[in-house]
């Protein structure tokens, strides 16, 4: 039976919108819905970091009833822009409640399954919010598809194998564990997301999932001058056809307002002493951990990522060390859930030729940020300059790129691979959160050695 997870949202002071999820980097195994789906069956709804505790407890109805009641005990102040799109967002939960996408019985496979109802697609400069990862989803799904195609038999010498399209299938298996997917920051910045999105979401809504999804741009805007876009341009009207779209921007970033600071813990290279100011900082941290100052190797899917200098749940690293290596989301999220405090040393200036550095640093923040990981900074420039807009494009490797994809200079200067279009779109948000995550707040919330 389809695991039906009603539509919910979380806020708190450091959240403005949250939306539930069935589907986190290898969220999407039975064993982990199970949960979710006993509490459906309870009638709960549950958020993203809740439990069912906390949803039992809260009694809310459903998103609109939520927001009210944060706005009545004066965690979130009213917003109309917002408050419009949860009473959409409310109307939907009540749809909802009872759709499964799953035939009832066999006899219902010889009738018309009822119409899915139409999700949602919100973008706009919708900032504050809890995030769930896209590109956890998308990581999941390719191995997912790696899964299928090494179960398939090997072929035999001298003859050809037959093509096999594991797309499918896969879309049939979620579909299977879920009815409702719910993503945060919908984008597209991989060719390899990019090809297979048409045909993923065809097959997950012809059989009836419903996707509401958040994002900071526009369905067209989606892999804007993205390598082989053409091929992605298809999946744009899929989005459209099955999810209404909604624009949200109040013109107010949340987290660029007034709050108390938790200190210092942005650091410039030219100040005097700067260094020993920082290992002092580590040594005082590190010495509430049970636990010695030492190098740590992570195991991520098989691979070691060896990091310098790490004690418990704080780790000490350089900018080299987490974004001038072949790293992505996968390794980013195991450190989120190994420590509670990252130092990240010698960040340079970031130039165009440097935008492959630029685009790990946008996700390593990202994925510190969702997990409430804390971080102290040591930066050759202040944070608004750390990303420069012009430079020097002729670096060795885009024209080594250009040239293995048969791109002459003029016609490969409008690719955003190229251009670093989408990492300065995207800094704007890493400016914005790491912002927030200097704040009291913050560094209080992400403090585990209080938890449980």
């Amino acid at each position: 039976m389809a695991a039906c997870i009603p539509l919910s949202v979380k806020m708190s002071p450091s959240t403005l919108v949250g939306f539930s999820y069935v589907l986190r980097e290898q969220l999407c195994s039975r064993q982990r819905l199970k949960p979710l789906t006993e509490l459906c069956r309870q009638g709960y709804s549950v958020a993203a970091g809740q439990t069912a505790e906390d949803s039992s407890a809260a009694g809310f109805s459903g998103p609109l009833d939520h927001y009210n009641g944060l706005i009545g005990g004066g965690s979130l102040r009213e917003d109309e822009h917002q408050k419009e799109v949860l009473q959409r967002l409310d109307q939907l939960h009540k749809t909802l409640r009872g759709y499964s996408n799953a035939p009832t019985s066999i006899f219902s496979m010889f009738f018309t399954k009822p119409k899915p109802p139409k999700g949602y697609y919100i973008y706009g400069d919708t900032e504050k919010k809890k995030r769930v990862h896209f590109h956890g989803f998308m990581l999941d799904v390719h191995k997912r598809i790696h899964r299928l195609k090494q179960s398939m038999p090997k072929r035999k010498a001298g003859k050809m194998a037959k093509s096999y399209d594991p797309i499918a299938p896969v879309a049939e298996e979620i579909s299977e564990e879920a009815c409702l997917l719910c993503f945060d920051e919908f984008q597209v910045t991989d060719i390899a997301d990019a090809m297979i999105l048409k045909q993923l979401f065809e097959n997950l809504f012809l059989k009836g999932v419903v996707v509401v999804a958040t994002s900071n741009r526009p369905p067209e805007d989606l892999y804007k001058n993205g390598l082989q876009r053409v091929n992605f341009v298809p999946f744009i009207a899929v989005l459209q056809k099955y999810c209404q779209t909604l624009p949200l921007d109040s013109g107010i970033d949340y987290r660029k307002q007034n709050k108390p600071s938790a200190g210092k813990l942005y650091f410039l290279s030219s100040e005097p002493d700067v260094e020993a100011t920082i290992d002092k900082m580590f040594d005082e941290l590190a010495f509430k951990q049970n636990d010695i100052t030492r190098p740590r190797v992570l195991n991520v899917h098989n691979r070691k990522v060896r990091l310098n200098k790490a004690c418990g749940t704080i780790a000490d690293c350089t900018f080299d060390e987490l974004c001038d290596r072949p790293l992505g989301a996968s390794d980013y999220l195991e450190m989120s859930k190994l420590f509670d405090t990252i130092f990240i040393r010698h960040i340079p200036l970031l130039t165009l030729n440097k935008k492959t550095q630029a685009r790990r640093l946008i996700t390593l923040i990202d994925t510190l940020y969702d997990h409430k990981v804390r971080v102290v900074i040591l930066a050759d420039h202040p944070l608004e300059d750390i990303f420069v807009h012009d430079g020097d494009h002729s670096h060795d490797e885009s024209h080594i790129l250009m040239d293995d994809l048969g791109l002459k200079r003029e016609e490969a200067s409008s690719l955003s691979i190229f251009s670093g279009e989408e990492e300065k779109f995207a800094f704007q948000r890493t400016i914005s959160r790491l912002t927030e995550m200097q704040t009291e707040e913050y560094w209080l919330e992400g403090d585990r050695s209080s938890k449980p």
